[in-house]
């Protein structure tokens, strides 16, 4: 066989090659003091996915995402954005990548309207003058291809919306910044029924538009409603990253509460988690 027909076998056995993950994590640690908050962590973010990231109190799902949002340098480890490594020394360093983190609190300004929250800090100027007129476009049309039919106008004070509104508000103006990641920390907390509804068909319409997602919930229903992936953290290890379709709500629990799995997942979830028993 001549050398370009070896060649020629060569990728015809590897097959094609998987896109990289958009975010990865590889043997990340975190430590505050004596305080091991990550220990070792490895995990993979698919574009056009929801992550839901579960743990129970002090499990490092804040760190976790603190990290990846460049708040805070990982002591150990690397960070791999679109398969190359990256090291972020604030939160600018991960905004410019495309990582956006929407907090509980919605860092949103109650007293400004709907278009100067969304370009707060990046106003469109034409001849020296805000061009209100674009940017009440640009707030309008991203609204509207999230399905944001409930706000009444973009001229409206933030600080009269609902729950639902206002995070719905947040993630368009990520959106809008061209985020390839949001991270979205507690989204329903506090929010009634139709609240949650609007938000996770939300979240669900992210990912089918290719973002990234990373929720942390500890509601479990909203975790399924959603979720493709869950990872699970336990002291500050990663227990679990399984499909949603290999998890009940039992097994979510065990893990979290011991960090492993002794039980057989319910038959509702036609499978066992793949890496059960032990932190990666």
């Amino acid at each position: 066989m001549s050398d370009v027909q070896e060649a020629v076998a060569a990728v015809e056995s590897d097959g094609p090659t998987a896109p990289a993950p958009l975010l990865s994590l590889r043997g990340v640690s975190k430590s505050f003091g004596p305080v091991r908050a990550l220990t070792k962590v490895d995990l993979d973010v698919p574009a056009g996915q929801v992550t839901a990231l579960a743990g129970d109190n002090g499990a490092g799902k804040s760190t976790l995402i603190k990290t990846v949002s460049g708040l805070w340098e990982p002591d150990e480890g690397d960070i791999l954005w679109d398969g190359r490594h990256v090291r972020m020394h604030g939160p600018r360093d991960a905004e410019a990548l495309g990582i956006t983190t929407i907090y509980q609190d919605l860092a949103l300004c109650d007293n400004l309207d709907i278009v100067q929250n969304m370009f707060l800090g990046h106003e469109r100027l034409r001849r020296g003058l805000l061009d209100e007129g674009s940017m009440e476009r640009s707030a309008r049309e991203t609204l509207e291809s999230l399905h944001v039919t409930t706000v009444r106008s973009v001229r409206q004070q933030v600080g009269s919306l609902s729950g639902g509104q206002r995070q719905s508000v947040a993630v368009a103006k990520a959106v809008m910044s061209r985020s390839r990641l949001l991270i979205m920390d507690e989204p329903t907390a506090a929010l009634g029924v139709a609240q949650t509804t609007m938000v996770l068909e939300l979240i669900t319409r992210l990912a089918r538009q290719g973002i990234g997602v990373i929720v942390i919930s500890h509601n479990l229903n909203d975790v399924f409603e959603v979720a493709d992936r869950i990872a699970v953290l336990y002291l500050g290890g990663l227990v679990a990253v399984v499909p949603k379709e290999e998890f009940d709500r039992a097994s979510i629990v065990e893990y979290m509460t011991t960090g492993t799995l002794e039980r057989q997942p319910g038959r509702e979830t036609g499978g066992t988690p793949a890496n059960a028993g032990g932190r990666n």
